[in-house]
């Protein structure tokens, strides 16, 4: 058995090669007149519960490196290649065709059988049918969408590049999708990871609202006192939501869980240890999201290099450390975790783009604005110094202690002063009666340059009409009453009007850019090919429709999977075309992929043509015909006039003899 299982794992690769590289059907017809179509289907059948006969049981065929199911797939290839010439076979290849002899082979076949088109050096495309490699089962979900979603561009409107450099960091996600495998708790933990990120969300949630309704946390019963009817109700509210985890979908029941929990533990052990026991609980939760994370990405297998510069994996471990700080040292340190919501929306990452993208210019503009308001308060300082008065609430009750330039101030032993041993009262000794007109009252602001500096930047950029909102209100008698007028102009006009709606018109206008660009985005994935880039438009009223080219044709995960194949298969076992891609890409050369090609489009433009041709034929021999007939017509012609021709001769020789015979004729 074994024998036979070589020789046809031989003559399968001889038949395969035989059929490499040739577009024409001769050979095919050949092995199709000596192989029926049911004898290929049959053999490879035969092959796979053979296969399955090893798997289950111990056999000793498998100690010469020849698998009976590689053998099968083999034959399966190269009915496929055949099938393009045969119909019958076609036919018989599609799983559930035969219901009376079980597809599951032709299922297991072609679920695990992938094809491309590649370019060959002269420019000429070829299809490759190749085995998935077993390894490329372990690429998770995840990965596919990240992958897909995030490719951009280059400068050709081309994802292959960036797609191309990325392959490396999936084949070796794949290894350790494979090896965490054999890990069932670290695999399941990692195959729930968007459970635990939805859980830590949620958590983070309910602490800060906690937070926000009992701070500060004592002992005067900020919870209340539940009647025995809804303390029965809560907990019949604890076991139906509880009991929706298992019944929904995860994300549907976990936020109705973790209220009627938390509202159970607050009327029950309290608002501190409730809160104590949700923050435990988050820090835990991050915990395995974090191992999670690092099961299914792999991240320590890629060098510590690659560690420092994950920037996810560095925001998931500073996500930890603020856990950690707001169950140790204090609770508003909770508040940070909302900013996961940034990271868990696009829209908002976007708004933040919007400032970040454009940054150097905002900067740029800002620096103007303060080179404008340094100037500004210059001449305010030089000329307008009485003019910058403000009225100001001094804080009551309040102890003034006379410092520099007579601003009142307070020292910490006076304040201190006040507090005993056990609490601190509220209430600080009163000034004495001379400083209440410290109170309330005008103050001056610009009796140094520093002080007019801070406040036409304070005063100045916050109100709408500018600094001269806050200036005191001159008299038109005043001599530098015009001066006035156009100093409060000038700032409105130069810092508000223009300055700050720069500012405001970069970050809207980047915000719009992020917007159209992700609508581009997502309408270039809906009706671009990731490979080729051939539009939706092209396959229109063609044989082959845009949904089976990318499924089928130029599918982006078969050329992973490819890559995937060279780098695992033997290289004295390669095909011309494996032998051809492994070489371009030591070089690093992408020419081997379609770029605005497909087989599909040149074929059915070549059926068009051959048609055209064909048609030019057929009315050039009507018309060969016809100038034929008309030719034997015109030769009939002219043989029907020269004969009349003749016989006009002929009768005009006859009709000029006859007189002269009648007159030599003898007298009777």
């Amino acid at each position: 058995m074994d024998l036979v299982l070589q020789l046809k794992n031989n003559a399968s690769k001889l038949l395969l090669a035989i059929m490499e590289s040739r577009h024409d059907s001769e050979n095919a017809e050949r092995i199709l007149f000596n192989m029926r179509p049911r004898e290929l289907v049959d053999v490879m059948k035969n092959a796979y519960n053979q296969g399955l006969e090893c798997d289950h049981g111990d056999d000793e065929g498998g100690d010469d490196g020849v698998s009976p199911k590689d053998v099968g797939h083999n034959i399966y290839i190269l009915a496929h290649q055949l099938a393009r010439h045969n119909k019958l076979l076609q036919q018989m290849l599609k799983p559930g065709s035969d219901p009376d002899d079980g597809d599951e082979a032709l299922k297991y076949y072609a679920n695990h059988t992938a094809q491309i088109e590649i370019v060959r050096h002269d420019r000429t495309m070829e299809q490759i049918v190749f085995p998935v490699p077993n390894i490329c089962e372990y690429l998770t979900r995840e990965s596919k969408c990240r992958v897909f979603n995030t490719t951009e561009r280059d400068e050709q409107g081309s994802k292959v590049n960036d797609f191309f450099q990325q392959t490396e960091d999936l084949y070796n996600e794949m290894k350790w999708q494979k090896k965490i495998r054999s890990n069932p708790a670290l695999f399941w933990f990692s195959r729930h990871i968007s459970l635990w990120g939805s859980i830590s969300f949620n958590l983070a949630v309910f602490i800060n609202l906690a937070v926000a309704l009992f701070y500060p946390f004592g002992d005067d019963g900020d919870e209340g006192i539940l009647s025995p009817l809804f303390s029965v109700l809560l907990w019949i509210a604890v076991a139906v939501c509880t009991s929706m985890l298992f019944f929904f979908s995860k994300p549907v029941g976990i936020r109705p869980f973790l209220v009627s929990v938390m509202l159970r533990s607050i009327y029950t052990i309290g608002l501190g240890p409730t809160l104590i026991l949700l923050g435990a609980a988050n820090l835990c939760n991050k915990i395995v999201f974090l191992v999670s994370f690092v099961g299914n990405r792999g991240t320590f297998t890629r060098g510590y290099r690659a560690v420092i510069l994950d920037m996810a994996f560095l925001y998931h471990v500073a996500y930890v450390l603020v856990c950690m700080l707001g169950l140790f040292v204090h609770e508003f340190f909770y508040s940070f975790l909302l900013f996961d919501l940034v990271y868990r929306e696009e829209t908002l990452l976007n708004v933040i783009k919007s400032v970040t993208r454009n940054g150097r210019s905002i900067i740029l503009t800002a620096v103007l604005a303060l080179i404008l308001v340094y100037l500004f308060s210059i001449i305010g300082f030089l000329f307008l110094k009485d003019d910058f008065t403000m009225e100001v609430d001094r804080l009551k009750n309040r102890t003034p202690i006379t410092g520099s330039n007579d601003v009142p101030t307070m020292t910490l032993a006076t304040m201190m002063g006040t507090c005993d041993k056990e609490n601190c009262s509220p209430t600080i000794p009163a000034s004495n009666a001379d400083d209440e007109e410290y109170e309330d009252g005008i103050e001056r602001t610009c009796d140094t340059l520093l002080m007019c500096i801070v406040t036409v930047l304070n005063q100045g950029l916050r109100n709408g009409g500018g600094v001269g909102d806050v200036l005191r209100r001159p008299s038109k008698d005043e001599p530098l009453f015009a001066a006035r007028v156009v100093y409060d102009l000038l700032f409105y006009f130069i810092v508000i009007i223009i300055v700050l709606n720069l500012i405001f018109g970069v970050i809207i206008d980047t915000f719009a850019d992020l917007r159209s660009e992700k609508q581009k985005k997502e309408e270039i994935l809906k009706t671009t090919c990731f490979i080729c880039g051939l539009e939706r438009d092209k396959f229109d009223n063609k044989t082959v429709s845009f949904e089976e080219h990318i499924k089928s044709e130029h599918n982006m995960w078969h050329y992973l999977y490819f890559l995937v194949l060279v780098k695992v298969k033997d290289p004295t076992e390669y095909t011309g075309p494996e032998s051809y891609v492994a070489q371009m890409i030591v070089e690093k050369n992408l020419d081997w992929f379609p770029r605005m090609r497909a087989m599909s489009l040149v074929s059915n433009e070549g059926d068009s043509e051959q048609n055209e041709i064909r048609n030019l034929q057929e009315k050039l021999e009507s018309t060969m015909s016809l100038v034929k007939q008309l030719s034997g017509q015109l030769a009939e012609l002219k043989e029907q006039m020269t004969e009349q021709r003749k016989n006009k001769q002929r009768l005009g020789f006859l009709g000029s003899n006859t007189p002269h015979v009648n007159h030599h004729m003898p007298p009777h």
